[in-house]
């Protein structure tokens, strides 16, 4: 999604584009749930992101998230649930941008033709109340504008080319933390060999250690993988609804773990969600809002059709804005 070599020079556009998200929300389905949000992020994925998200809270590992590549936000969505009031969560992503070599914006119009920062971040909006701080350009700034060492946990979902998959990489271990989790996605898929050629290159020539494998992700360190690799195996052995197995390879231990049917933890909730929750629960007053929010984006949806485009735009906001009082 997102290419690692380009000048830094070539833009980043920085974060906050609410109202732009909030200007969209008429346009664009807004998720109901965690599972209405496009992505492959799939059930084992998700149950590993919390345990070690969760581990390093309990450890009270300090330190910043960062995603570099994000498509529509879904993985972004969770991430954001386990960062504390005082640690940042950065987003790099193209978001649809022209990429810097052909190579990649040929992959960008094969793979990614419907990803928009917009899309983005109405989705992300819909369970969170802010914005991470997005970087709006090549992964290749990512070691200009975050902080070396700062980060415990860095996910990597950007381009499948080779050589810049290296480069992000190469950018997470200068971000993260000595005990920090890099997560790799698309290690090992048929469509994206250069992810898989650049991940074993790390282990075998970098020093990245592997903690374990998914079917879609590797999840690595550059510190001592044995603590959380082990306390992994005990936990998820306890649950009973997962399948594990260790293998070594180029003398490397290795968890593989598969949890597809495993129960899910707590997953972000929907701000749409909860208020449809609210009108079920709450009795004939807060139905009656739900009524009125109908009314109200009944009312936008003719004012689209009717009126100039500029008036139609002052209307909807007004309407959003009183729906809020």
């Amino acid at each position: 999604m997102t290419p690692a070599s380009t000048p830094r020079a070539a833009a980043v556009q920085d974060t906050d584009r609410s109202d732009a998200a909030a200007d969209g929300e008429d346009r664009l389905p807004l998720p109901r749930s965690f599972r209405d949000v496009r992505g492959w992020f799939y059930n084992t994925d998700v149950l590993l992101f919390d345990w070690l998200l969760t581990r390093q809270r309990t450890l009270q590992q300090r330190g910043d998230l960062l995603e570099m590549g994000a498509y529509l936000g879904k993985s972004a969505i969770m991430l954001r649930a386990y960062l504390r009031q005082d640690e940042t969560f950065t987003v790099c992503d193209l978001f649809g941008s022209e990429a810097p070599t052909e190579s990649n914006e040929r992959e960008m119009r094969g793979s990614y033709a419907t990803l928009t920062r917009q899309a983005f971040e109405s989705n992300f909006l819909s369970f969170h109340d802010e914005l991470p701080r997005v970087l709006h350009a090549p992964t290749s700034v990512v070691p200009g504008e975050v902080a070396p060492h700062s980060c415990r946990f860095v996910h990597v979902d950007a381009s499948h080319l080779y050589e810049h998959v290296r480069g992000d990489i190469a950018a997470a271990r200068g971000t993260l933390t000595p005990e920090g989790i890099v997560v790799l996605d698309d290690y090992r898929s048929s469509h994206t060999p250069g992810v898989a050629c650049a991940t074993w290159q790390a282990v075998l020539e970098d020093g990245l250690r592997p903690v374990c494998v998914s079917a879609q992700k590797f999840y690595g360190t550059w510190g001592d993988p044995a603590p959380v690799q082990q306390e992994l195996h005990d936990r998820l052995r306890e649950r009973g609804d997962c399948w594990l197995q260790w293998q070594d390879v180029a003398g490397h231990r290795l968890l593989l773990v598969g949890a597809d049917k495993a129960a899910q933890p707590e997953l972000p909730v929907s701000r749409h969600a909860k208020s449809r929750a609210g009108a079920r629960d709450f009795g004939r007053d807060d139905a009656g809002r739900g009524r009125g929010a109908a009314l109200s984006a009944l009312s936008r949806k003719a004012a689209r059709e009717v009126l100039p485009p500029v008036v139609s735009r002052h209307l909807s906001r007004a309407l959003r804005g009183g729906r809020g009082r």
